[in-house]
């Protein structure tokens, strides 16, 4: 990954790391317990100071992005421990088990703990309501600004989880909560943080998807002879952001890079005009292809245009569909 810091522009060095950072994060270019370049690793790939490595890396971990490791380093945040993940797969304990065994060993562990059969019948109860109560609904957030990032998970979502999944902005959802407040929050790992702690607020739960990717689309890119001009088009600012972050540390300048929101028609006249390949998502095709054959008089030659299908992962989207209880590990 290499990051480019404009000195001539008034963005401060610090905030464009930033940003850089947060946006290879989120486009899973780092992902979730990458352990990522050293303070004097970064200095040297980017002429910065380490101090204001350091500041970037501390308010990336206020923020909820990374977590620091004492003595090992900076690694991207996994809601998942890996040593948790060991035990809970590679454990010897665990080989032979049953579901019944495991519900009185539950049992067991909380009546030596003190609790009463009462108690522990409570507790289990609780938890499982509290389960199903999240299980119920599937929100997706992120801030208006980016609200087509909200779109392309739920278009991803919809058709594997079998809940209802509805889109509201993040300035829009304690208001939702309040009404109702049941079902699982869904965001980008950007956005965790602060919708982390609405959740607690109104007991429900908020769960971080991670974006695909996109290997076939990049290496599509990472192929295309220097001096090439690509289009990018999206309903997410924020997908075109990250796209432009890891195409420019893959490409630099020996490629022509353009994108915009499918809304915007008089860019996107412009960049179907001017781009060899065009890259989009799956809602923005059907305006991609309107937009070619109203205007194919004044095309020399048609793009070609490459649907990057899925804006989810896989694994993540079987992950939540077992933090929901719509299948088994």
């Amino acid at each position: 990954m290499r990051f480019h810091i404009k000195q001539e522009i008034d963005i401060p060095a610090s905030t464009q790391l930033y940003n850089q950072i947060c946006f290879a994060i989120a486009a899973r270019y780092y992902p979730p317990g990458h352990r990522l370049p050293s303070t004097r690793q970064l200095a040297m790939l980017t002429g910065l100071h380490r101090n204001t490595i350091s500041k970037v890396y501390r308010q990336l971990e206020t923020d909820g992005v990374v977590e620091a490791i004492a003595g090992s380093g900076i690694y991207v945040r996994d809601n998942l421990k890996k040593e948790d993940f060991k035990k809970s797969f590679n454990s010897k304990n665990n080989i032979n088990t049953t579901p019944d065994l495991e519900a009185k060993k539950a049992i067991d562990k909380l009546i030596k703990l003190g609790s009463t059969l009462q108690e522990t019948r409570n507790l289990l109860t609780n938890e499982i309501d509290w389960r199903i109560k999240c299980g119920s609904r599937i929100i997706v957030s992120t801030p208006r600004e980016d609200i087509g990032a909200s779109m392309l998970i739920a278009e991803d979502l919809s058709p594997n989880i079998n809940v209802p999944v509805e889109v509201v902005p993040m300035e829009e959802l304690e208001k939702v909560l309040c009404n109702s407040n049941n079902g699982t929050i869904v965001t980008s790992r950007y956005f965790l943080q602060p919708l982390e702690k609405l959740a607690k607020q109104y007991r429900v739960r908020a769960i971080a998807v991670d974006l695909s990717d996109f290997q076939k689309e990049l290496k599509i890119i990472k192929e295309l002879k220097p001096g090439s001009c690509v289009g990018i088009v999206s309903i997410s600012p924020g997908l075109l952001r990250a796209a432009e972050i890891i195409i420019h540390s893959m490409r630099g300048s020996d490629i022509v890079l353009m994108t915009t929101i499918s809304d915007n028609s008089s860019r996107l006249l412009a960049l179907l005009k001017a781009s060899n390949q065009i890259v989009c998502d799956g809602p923005s095709l059907s305006v991609i292809e309107n937009t070619l054959f109203k205007n194919r008089s004044q095309l020399m030659r048609a793009p070609q245009i490459i649907c990057a299908k899925n804006y989810l992962s896989i694994k993540t989207i079987n992950h939540l569909k077992t933090e929901i209880g719509v299948i088994h590990q």
